[in-house]
């Protein structure tokens, strides 16, 4: 969407591709942009027969995307990873439309594996082995603008958080991080804390958390949210964000905010355990294996480095030198070009 607002900027057409059960059948649209679907869904590896039946629906998916690439008249195609990205990228390389990919994790996943070779550039979120050459560039991954412009003192103002507190943000995706949660609420809403929690719940986990919040014994500082549309307004308000280690961390590196990482243990390839010791190399993140996570834990961590006004600040360095606050125009660009 980053980069959708960069090319409409520069005064191209936009339109996606996706499948109507995923959260772009939402999003395009409210952003203003038109949306086509195809019938595609992930290859369950786990389970041969659901893994046949998704790759036969997926040949079917690339005679309906060139169908719609040449509908659309499209000049080239941008593919971000996702098994949608698999037949799009086909249908690019079979109608000689030029393909750019991005990657959003450390390392390629299924589809820009397959697709690699036929792109025109493979835009990377962190340099991956092996993936050097001439055709791959590390642009860093694509946040929002709203990232890049939060107002520190009025997203304060709206989630009523002191001006001198020191605060803590607190989220795992749409849906929530059930560990996080557990951990973030125990830690923090049952003993005292010289600092503000804000705390995104995500749908599955709000209501009960909501419940336990009503009878905690240190309510106060702790605000508790189901969702929160704008993250650069969160992260504006926060100085230290504990999350996964997927994706975001690159919305909390733009915005200079250090971070309390515990990697999903079950993501494909391990690869947010890898992220999240990118940041760590570079003095910008602690980590805490999801194995080890509990109130106890927390507490010391979060303590160590929202009490240390040092070391917090020399995280935030780390965070800022990491960040890539330009990948959303960079990829942009690197669109227009194969077009020409």
């Amino acid at each position: 969407m980053a980069v959708a607002d960069e090319l409409r900027a520069s005064g191209a057409e936009v339109s996606f591709l996706g499948t109507r059960e995923r959260i772009e059948a939402e999003l395009a649209p409210a952003a203003g942009y038109e949306i086509d679907f195809v019938e595609v869904r992930g290859i369950d590896r786990r389970n041969p027969l659901r893994a046949a039946r998704a790759g036969v629906e997926a040949l079917g998916a690339v005679g309906a995307a060139r169908k719609i690439l040449r509908r659309r008249g499209a000049d080239a195609v941008l593919g971000g990873g996702g098994f949608v990205a698999g037949p799009a990228g086909l249908a690019a390389a079979a109608t000689r439309t030029p393909l750019v990919l991005t990657e959003a994790d450390s390392h390629l996943g299924l589809a820009n594996r397959l697709l690699a070779g036929r792109a025109r550039r493979v835009c990377l979120a962190f340099p991956i082995a092996g993936r050097e050459g001439e055709r791959y560039l590390v642009t860093g991954r694509p946040v929002p603008r709203a990232v890049l412009e939060g107002d520190r003192g009025a997203a304060r103002e709206r989630f009523g958080i002191a001006p001198e507190a020191r605060c803590l943000l607190v989220f795992g995706g749409s849906q929530g991080a059930k560990s996080i949660n557990l951990a973030a609420v125990e830690a923090f809403s049952e003993r005292p804390r010289a600092f503000h929690v804000l705390h995104i719940a995500g749908k599955r986990d709000f209501a009960e958390f909501e419940r336990r919040l009503a009878a905690a014994s240190h309510r106060d500082r702790y605000t508790l949210l189901e969702y929160e549309p704008n993250l650069g307004d969160a992260l504006a308000a926060a100085d230290l964000v504990l999350a996964r280690s997927g994706g975001s961390i690159f919305e909390a590196l733009a915005a200079g905010r250090p971070a309390i990482l515990v990697p999903y243990p079950f993501a494909t390839a391990d690869h947010q355990a890898a992220n999240a010791e990118w940041m760590r190399a570079a003095g910008a993140a602690t980590v805490i294996p999801d194995a080890e996570l509990d109130a106890e834990r927390l507490t010391a961590e979060v303590s160590a480095v929202l009490g240390d006004g040092v070391r917090l600040e020399e995280m935030a360095a780390a965070a800022r030198a990491l960040a890539k606050p330009d990948a959303a125009r960079r990829i942009a660009a690197e669109v227009l070009e194969a077009i020409g």
